[in-house]
């Protein structure tokens, strides 16, 4: 296979394995260009993105720009002159200057069956969904919003219990083999373009507060989806005494029931609660009090001396 000169663009854990797998390949890797350093945790100390570190560790030149469309920035990436840019999870859109620069294209990999799922959060939403399916896209870039025209696609089912941490995990992975396929058939000229049909194509908008509130009207199953979808972050969360109470594992009671009072606690056991919602039953297995650390509902329950009458809201 024909070894590439590539600027790799890309900041989170998910776009790691798909620079190593470049490296791995042997492909010339000309900068790495990912998000400034952001400042995390309580102390707030500025902390290198996942693919700096790995860049860091594989001595690869960084290119870390505040806005990707400075002037200097695009100079600096033009005089790299790659062969393809590579995008994955990057988190700024790419100017029209930086489009039209490599050869063979940028090429992004996207964690969707595109069209579906465009936007920045196509895990989140698709297990939020209840979707039985996902998978990774590989698309040439333009200046839409996950618009360019599709290269390869890569499906894995999604199982009914399964958070979004392991559909991401799993999908990270595939995303650097696809990526590894795409680049094959780059090199030799013989990478599909298939447009992308617009009419078919949803949308994966950045999560907001109001997405992680649990509406307990809503249907057992549409509640146990919200909360796989926003684990392990940032987590679905409801109100216990006005204060907040956050939501990581539970089951659907297999009872349709409608009840008169959802969000009600009908029943309290070791090892979880059952709460009514707007249509059947869920049980609550893995909760986080506010300041305090994830545990088993039972352990809450015992601790809060939790009563089955009890509101959640």
């Amino acid at each position: 296979m024909r070894k590439l000169r590539i600027v790799f663009m890309g900041t989170p854990d998910f776009a790691v394995p798909c620079l190593e797998r470049l490296v791995t390949d042997g492909h010339e890797i000309a900068a790495v260009v990912t998000q400034p350093d952001r400042p995390k945790g309580r102390g707030r100390i500025l902390t290198p993105s996942p693919v700096k570190e790995y860049a860091l560790n594989q001595k690869l030149q960084l290119i870390q720009p505040e806005k990707i469309k400075n002037a200097d920035v695009m100079e600096q990436i033009a005089v790299l002159r790659p062969d393809v840019i590579v995008v994955v999870a990057f988190g700024q859109f790419l100017p029209r200057q930086l489009l039209d620069l490599p050869p063979l294209g940028c090429i992004n990999v996207h964690a969707s069956l595109l069209p579906k799922y465009r936007g920045a959060a196509p895990i989140h939403w698709a297990v939020m969904n209840g979707e039985t399916a996902t998978g990774v896209t590989t698309m040439y870039m333009d200046s839409g919003m996950d618009t360019g025209d599709i290269i390869l696609k890569m499906e894995t089912p999604i199982t009914p219990e399964e958070n979004t941490g392991e559909v991401h995990d799993r999908l990270r992975i595939l995303g650097a083999e696809l990526l590894a396929q795409t680049l094959e058939l780059a090199a030799e000229n013989k990478a599909p373009r298939t447009p992308q049909n617009a009419q078919e194509a949803t949308y994966a908008p950045l999560l907001t507060r109001e997405i992680e509130a649990i509406d307990w009207q809503r249907s057992a199953m549409d509640i146990h989806n919200q909360v796989r979808g926003l684990n392990p972050w940032p987590g679905a969360y409801c109100l216990y005494k006005d204060r907040i109470l956050k939501i990581w594992r539970t089951s659907i009671q297999e009872n349709r029931e409608i009840l008169k009072n959802p969000g009600c606690i009908i029943a309290v056991e070791s090892d979880c609660l059952f709460v009514a919602t707007g249509n059947g039953i869920i049980r609550l297995e893995e909760v986080q009090p506010q300041n305090k650390r994830r545990m088993g509902a039972g352990i809450f329950s015992t601790g809060y001396r939790i009563e089955a009458g009890e509101i959640l809201k």
